[in-house]
């Protein structure tokens, strides 16, 4: 007999296989950036090289998440309406978090390259 807790268990497991499927590695987090007070200008353009790589990271790691919950959601089947709420709760928390640090990351970026063009005036 197949009760509500051995659906429940199935459904786990099922999430737990289908997230190594794809494994989406989170970029490590730039630290680099130049102080624009005193770098040059060939830091700045440096540092704006390692920025944009550091944001494509990130959005290989967000499509990969996407197309790694979709897969999810396919192996899951005909759930309840609750266990996909969750799902949707928790992958919009990761998804967001992505984002929120890269929108750090990048305003970091353009402060360091406020202060390096107001040197130059």
């Amino acid at each position: 007999m197949i009760t509500k807790k051995s659906i429940a268990a199935i459904s786990v497991a099922v999430l737990l296989l289908a997230q190594g499927a794809y494994a989406c590695d989170y970029p490590e987090r730039l630290r680099d950036i130049p102080d624009g007070k005193t770098a040059t200008r060939d830091d700045m353009l440096a540092g704006k090289k390692a920025v944009e790589s550091y944001l494509g990271n990130m959005e290989s790691y967000l499509s990969c998440i996407e197309a790694e919950e979709a897969q999810a959601m396919i192996s899951l089947g005909a759930v309840n309406e609750e266990t996909k709420r969750q799902r949707k709760g928790t992958f919009d928390k990761k998804y967001n978090a992505a984002v929120e640090e890269m929108n750090l990351v990048a305003e970091e970026f353009n402060i360091q390259l406020r202060a390096f063009n107001a040197q130059k005036k």
